[in-house]
């Protein structure tokens, strides 16, 4: 088996319950079995069952998709202090202002569309029959400086790889955030057995280029004049690690 295994349900409604969660991001119970028009045991047991079998979890007071992302981890580089921890739904806006905040000028055009995307949707975590989501974030005093991304399309064809982005506000940089971080999700998609990592970026982003040559990756193709950033076609370097 390679990739993140998709839930299976024995019975209708708690697929219906698992099914509202995924696409609405963390809610309370009683907000969910609502919206449902629910009977509140038929809800409370079916809920019991999905957290009982780790489908679904509860973390202050709401129910949310349950990924088992490990504990958060504690770090110190020179004065800087922070934690990397799987991201929360709480952590949504303030994750993507800091995507947007760290790719500015079209240098990081992946991240920019998970920005969009998560944005969009409202939701930041997704395990579905169509695609897989997580994020791990790096807070400084609770604020979150950094991400890795991981997605996850399940097609038999490509259940092997996971598309990774990561990236960290330009103040924190130098302090090995990013490669903590992009430790955290190697190591992450290594458990669900992947095979393949990817990632793509604008040949004018060097510094991301050589960051992630320096931790293991290999350009794996270029792709010439796929973007046009400011009015100038730039290439695409697709780079990729196996696990």
């Amino acid at each position: 088996m390679t990739g993140i295994v998709t839930p299976e349900f024995a019975h209708d409604s708690r697929r219906d319950i698992y099914d509202y969660v995924e696409r609405h991001g963390a809610m309370e119970p009683d907000a969910v079995r609502e919206a449902m028009g629910m009977e509140r045991r038929a809800f409370g047991h079916h809920v019991a069952i999905l957290k009982r079998d780790s489908v679904l979890e509860q973390q202050k007071g709401k129910l949310r998709v349950a990924f088992e992302g490990g504990a958060e981890e504690e770090y110190t580089k020179g004065d800087v202090s922070f934690t990397i921890r799987q991201a929360r739904e709480e952590d949504l806006t303030g994750l993507v202002g800091a995507i947007r905040q760290a790719i500015g000028g079209g240098q990081y055009a992946r991240a920019e569309t998970v920005a969009d995307v998560v944005d969009n949707e409202g939701v930041l975590l997704r395990h579905n029959e169509v695609e897989s989501r997580i994020f791990f974030v790096a807070c400084v005093g609770g604020e979150v400086v950094g991400w890795v991304h991981l997605k996850h399309v399940d097609l038999d064809k490509l259940r092997h790889t996971a598309q990774l982005t990561v990236g960290v506000l330009e103040e924190y940089r130098g302090n090995s955030i990013g490669s903590h971080l992009l430790e955290r999700g190697l190591s992450w998609a290594a458990k669900q057995e992947f095979e393949k990592i990817e990632n793509a970026l604008p040949a004018t982003n060097e510094r991301a280029i050589e960051f992630l040559k320096s931790r293991g990756f290999e350009v794996d193709a270029v792709r010439e004049d796929h973007y046009k950033l400011n009015g100038d076609y730039v290439n695409e370097v697709m780079m990729m690690t196996q696990l």
